[in-house]
């Protein structure tokens, strides 16, 4: 008799770290916000506008941390992170980071700037699950502000999922900045993504501004993956923390 192999569970959560500070940059608060996210107990956590470096801040805040804000993120909770540099001005730089209690074994940060002083980028991290498990591949994302940038956007990371395996696991998280809610369409018809929200409830959540969510900006994608609950992070102490609402999932492998 052929043995069945149990689902794997993995909870995914999606921040907007908003460089650590609050709505309008009014407070420091990146360590509340590292409380907030351990409490979570995510396996990958997606991060945008996260800093790699910035002296100007670390001088001016006492409670800076002395390492990255990912790395300060990650601390002892998440033994593996990747981070990739997207914006680079004279204090420091900032991008978009995985932080994933399995191995990373690979990752790739890809240009997705189209012109003009905005940066971005699509980080790819391929991650180790525990065997009898495929691996998983992650895309951290975070698109622009203009629709013509998204739409150019959107087709590099349908392009970038062609790369990958037909079969393995996917998850696709991040801001994408879609207020038009016209990236569904497309994500769904040149790759054969799910986006969890839409999948459960019928509909997406609603995540900016925090504390009045009104735009659906940030998403949960997934390909080869069963969804079991999503999760908007609306209510304190998320609320407070950024000026985007957290997004969490469980999926089943």
């Amino acid at each position: 008799m052929t043995a069945i192999t149990p689902h794997l569970k993995l909870k995914i959560l999606t921040v907007n770290t908003h460089k650590g500070f609050t709505f309008f940059n009014r407070k420091f608060i990146l360590h509340e916000l590292r409380d907030a996210v351990r409490g979570v107990g995510a396996d990958i956590v997606f991060l945008q506008e996260v800093l790699g470096t910035h002296d100007r801040h670390a001088a001016r805040f006492s409670n800076w941390p002395q390492m990255s804000q990912y790395e300060f993120l990650a601390d002892s909770i998440w033994s593996d992170y990747a981070y990739g540099r997207n914006a680079v001005y004279p204090d420091g730089h900032h991008g978009n980071a995985l932080l994933s209690k399995f191995p990373i074994l690979r990752f790739e940060n890809r240009d997705a700037s189209i012109r003009g002083p905005e940066r971005r980028g699509l980080l790819h991290c391929v991650l180790k699950a525990p065997a009898p498990y495929a691996e998983i591949h992650a895309i951290c994302v975070h698109l622009g502000l203009a629709e013509a940038h998204r739409r150019q956007q959107l087709d590099m990371l349908c392009k970038m999922v062609h790369e990958l395996p037909a079969d393995a696991p996917l998850v696709i998280a991040g801001d994408f900045n879609d207020w038009r809610r016209r990236a569904n369409d497309i994500l769904q018809r040149c790759a054969g993504l799910r986006e969890v929200f839409v999948a459960a409830n019928g509909r997406f959540a609603r995540t900016f501004p925090a504390r009045w969510p009104l735009l659906a900006l940030d998403r949960i994608y997934v390909r080869n993956v069963r969804v079991h609950q999503p999760i908007v992070l609306s209510s304190r102490p998320w609320s407070h923390l950024s000026d985007h609402a957290p997004l969490a999932a469980e999926v089943l492998l």
